[in-house]
């Protein structure tokens, strides 16, 4: 679907009116595959999932190196 010509060097491309630029948005947008409320929710609880288990990951490198340059800069484990 694409109207567009073929830019040569040295050329400038033709502008596209709004409404031809409407049309191909809207012509995009009818081939993209929509997912299901199923799809979707389950897509959510994996982000989310994800998500949660990179902040404790990078809450336990925090916390442990933030203790580790304590210690070494310190000389003392325990605040």
């Amino acid at each position: 679907m694409s109207d567009s010509k073929p830019v040569r060097d040295g050329e400038k491309a033709e502008r596209t009116n709004p409404v031809t630029f409407y049309r191909q948005v809207v012509a995009e947008l009818r081939k993209v595959v929509w997912p299901t409320q199923e799809q979707l929710v389950t897509y959510f609880i994996v982000v989310m999932v994800f998500v949660l288990m990179m902040m404790a990951i990078i809450s336990a490198l925090d916390l442990g190196l933030g203790r580790l340059a304590f210690f070494v800069f310190t000389g003392q484990s325990d605040q």
